[in-house]
């Protein structure tokens, strides 16, 4: 494997990352001692509803071109009663050395299919199939560098990659090729070789999509693409003394600009006109600042880091890029922006922000977990964007922590874990106005590895459609029977999902 410079990026030990998750394994020890684990399996408990109140009502859906990102609304199931839909193991890991990994970037789902990259390939699963095999497999060539998050609202995505070079090519571990695909069939739609971008790598490119457009940039760089035919729109490629760090997509773009090295170094936000690459309004950063993420574009917010690289404050802006509000984290909140592989930049790291979500009036962050085991195990809090003062609050339970995945529409789904044999993890909808909290789904995940499947820290957790997928972002084989098959993702689904 590849990614290069410099040769071997994955030197980090499982071990020494170990530290970082201390606290939480203090909390799983307790519980083992305290409560029997999930065993193997899905399902396994009952549910009592005859008391229930009737389904909330559903949202209205957003109706969106084809080409326009993907805003889904989930509609709340007849029954929450979950079931497994899919099942992903990964062969073949008894080759890797010890302490090294099988990268798997990339989550993605539709209606029909459920996607997972995996090294240098896509491979697509159809979701509630009998076989475990999957559906398509999308050669690319070459290891993926970057992934999106993003999905058009009619299937497609992108990822870049480091094309196949001979040993001792000068472009050799380059990451200079985009890869535009349908999730559905696995057709790759157009490719297209990024020019100038001798330096771009796995550890600083990052992609993004919005309406039409699929952008990348990677520091000293960045190019945008039609959707349509993979048609260069605008190489932003400039003798400038700020550069293109990554971008934030969705409802608009918004740019990470760079400027100055070292200890004066600082950042500018810029919002883009997404087919010319023209900016439209400049926010610039205050000085000591040493890192910024960019968890939304519209509405713009910024997580900024102050000291060091924890994340410090978040920063909304209205839609002029002027100043609203900072809401400051403190010790209290955990928004999980660069935490994905051991804190180190792989696969595009700008807009990823695991442990907050942003909606259009307010945004959820997750509180940092509690060590008293009688507590709660953390809290979701909302803030309102304008004021940047508390909006609601919701509680984790004891050996249940709370993690925010996404909004949907006006409210908030959370995925709720466990680590008891007889309370169920869930997925749940929450709506701050009210305070009423929602079941979609109610499931046990396979007990794996000290349940990195729904740590978020380990694994991408995506809901569409009715269904929630919690699928590894890295793999290694089984200590105990290093040729065995590991499990990858998981996807899970209603017994009652209307459609």
């Amino acid at each position: 494997m590849s990614f290069g410079p410099p040769h071997s990026l994955y030197t980090e030990s499982t071990r020494a990352a170990e530290g970082r998750r201390t606290r939480l394994r203090t909390r799983l020890l307790g519980a083992a001692a305290a409560v029997l684990l999930v065993v193997g399996g899905v399902g396994g408990w009952l549910i009592a509803a005859d008391d229930d109140p009737p389904p909330a009502a559903e949202p209205a859906p957003v109706a969106q071109s084809p080409d326009e990102v993907r805003e889904t609304v989930e509609k709340v199931p007849a029954s929450p009663e979950g079931r497994l839909m899919v099942m992903q193991r990964e062969a073949g890991l008894e080759k890797f050395k010890d302490g090294d990994q099988r990268y798997a970037p990339g989550t993605w789902a539709t209606g029909k299919v459920f996607a997972k990259g995996m090294a240098d390939k896509v491979m697509g699963f159809e979701i509630g199939a009998d076989s475990d095999d999957p559906a398509w497999t999308l050669e690319l060539g070459g290891h993926i560098c970057a992934t999106t998050k993003h999905v058009t609202a009619d299937g497609r995505t992108a990822v870049v990659v480091q094309p196949k070079k001979p040993e001792g090519d000068v472009t050799e571990g380059v990451c200079d090729k985009v890869v535009f695909f349908d999730i559905d069939t696995g057709k790759k739609l157009w490719q297209a070789t990024m020019p100038s971008a001798r330096s771009a790598f796995v550890t600083n490119t990052n992609l993004t999509l919005t309406s039409g457009v699929v952008a990348v940039a990677w520091g000293q760089g960045s190019i945008a693409y039609d959707m349509k035919n993979g048609r260069q729109l605008w190489n932003g490629n400039t003798a400038s003394s700020c550069e293109d760090e990554g971008f934030a997509g969705g409802r608009a773009l918004l740019a990470l600009l760079g400027c100055g090295e070292g200890t004066d170094a600082t950042y500018q936000v810029q919002k883009l006109d997404p087919r010319t690459g023209k900016a439209e309004w400049t926010y610039k950063v205050a000085r000591g600042i040493q890192a910024v993420y960019l968890p939304s574009s519209d509405p713009p917010v910024l997580a900024v880091a102050a000291g060091d690289l924890t994340v410090t404050d978040l920063i909304t802006l209205d839609a002029a890029g002027k100043h609203r509000a900072t809401i400051a984290m403190a010790d209290s909140y955990d928004p999980k922006c660069g935490e994905r592989y051991f804190s180190s930049p792989y696969f595009g790291v700008v807009e990823y922000c695991d442990g907050m979500a942003v909606g259009q009036d307010r945004l959820f962050v997750a509180t940092k977990d509690e060590s008293d085991i009688d507590q709660p195990a953390n809290w979701i809090v909302a803030f309102d964007a304008a004021t940047g003062r508390t909006d609601g609050k919701f509680e984790g339970r004891p050996y249940q922590p709370v993690h925010p995945i996404r909004t949907n529409g006006d409210e908030l789904l959370i995925f709720r874990g466990s680590l008891s044999e007889y309370e169920p993890a869930a997925v749940v909808s929450w709506n701050p106005s009210t305070d009423k909290e929602t079941p979609y789904l109610l499931f046990n995940l396979p007990q794996d590895d000290l349940g990195k499947l729904g740590d978020l820290e380990w694994s991408d957790i995506v809901v569409e459609k009715g269904r929630v997928f919690f699928s590894r972002r890295q793999l290694s084989a089984d200590s105990e029977d290093p040729k065995a098959a590991v499990l990858a993702s998981v996807g899970l689904g209603s017994f009652g999902l209307r459609h």
